[in-house]
């Protein structure tokens, strides 16, 4: 097996069998989410479970380091996987004691703030991006938190970005970004069977902060590295269209957008009659076809760069449109 490989293996591995050691040690913390008016389940569930998926990271990256899986630009993946364990222990705190708004977005600006800047010196690039890449971070940790509201939705989530962050780190010659998009996809692959099978249980905060930190890093490291910006942002097109269109609309509402709430498009998608994992798989393919139309604008000439941003307009559009089209569609039946 490649270094690669074995990587991929440890971090599976780990992320998959860690949940046996990890749950009773919910249960007697009684990491408990209950529901609420505005939540996607009825029952009591168990969640934090991202502590598991945050292990088998832990166990991915160290195993790359001991293979050498990353024989060049070894800083930026443990860069990478320093803001997505941080990421995760700020979501941990959440998870078990609660943090006031003004604090956890205080920690995630002063986490992008050092991730960056640690990036920014260590690629010896321009300090002007350091703005940009602590604003991504703290904005994709909170996107990835907003958009973790059924079952399925981040583990398929973190598996495609991982695959299309791997196959790009490979096409850009990126050793470190095909590495760390690996370990990404290998540990929320294996939170599937866990999330969507008989014993449910839930990533938490600690989970989808992991999520999103792990990314939004991979994706500032990519951008100061000279990866191709389709590659970095296009798998992220469905996330951020969803976050930013639902914040929009509710701030034309007159409500306030930082409130607990069930309005995202994937909610709404619920809401007319669809499965939790109906939905996660939907907005998997979605970022998917996104993702790819992103690989093929970056590696093709201008008419098929052009239609493939067309491509990813018109998915984005056709997902945000979705619900209003079923529900017209369902109105109309009953008519």
């Amino acid at each position: 097996m490649t270094p690669v490989a074995i990587t991929a293996a440890a971090t599976f591995v780990v992320a998959l069998v860690a949940p046996w050691a990890v749950k009773p040690f919910l249960v007697r913390l009684g990491v408990i989410d209950v529901p609420t008016a505005r939540s996607s389940h009825s029952e009591l569930t168990l969640r934090g479970m991202g502590l598991a998926t945050s292990l088998g990271v832990l166990a991915g990256s160290a195993t790359a380091l001991l293979t050498h899986a990353v024989p060049t630009n070894r800083f930026l993946a443990l860069a990478v996987a320093g803001c997505a364990l941080g990421s995760a222990l700020l979501g941990w705190v959440e998870d078990i004691r609660g943090l006031s708004i003004r604090v956890r977005a205080s920690a995630q600006l002063l986490l992008g703030l050092v991730v960056t800047a640690a990036m920014t010196a260590n690629l010896q690039v321009s300090w002007w991006w350091l703005p940009l890449g602590v604003l991504a971070v703290s904005g994709y940790i909170n996107a990835a938190n907003f958009m973790d509201g059924v079952n399925g939705i981040s583990g398929i989530h973190g598996l495609v970005v991982g695959a299309l962050y791997c196959t790009a780190g490979v096409l850009s010659g990126q050793v470190w970004l095909t590495v760390s998009g690996v370990v990404l996809a290998a540990a929320f692959a294996a939170f599937l069977p866990w999330n969507l099978g008989r014993g449910r249980v839930f990533l938490g905060d600690v989970g989808s902060y992991l999520l999103g930190g792990g990314i939004a890093a991979m994706a500032v490291a990519g951008f100061l590295s000279g990866v191709a910006i389709e590659y970095l942002l296009s798998p992220l097109m469905i996330y951020l269209a969803d976050t930013g269109y639902t914040l929009v609309r509710r701030y034309r509402q007159g409500k306030r957008w930082y409130e607990s709430h069930r309005e995202h498009v994937y909610q709404r998608l619920t809401d007319v009659g669809f499965s939790h994992v109906r939905v996660a798989l939907l907005v998997g393919l979605f970022s998917a076809l996104t993702g790819m139309c992103g690989i093929v604008a970056a590696t093709s000439p201008w008419w098929g760069a052009l239609a493939a941003q067309a491509i990813t307009v018109g998915a984005i559009v056709l997902y945000l449109a979705l619900p209003s089209l079923l529900e017209r569609r369902r109105a109309g039946r009953a008519v």
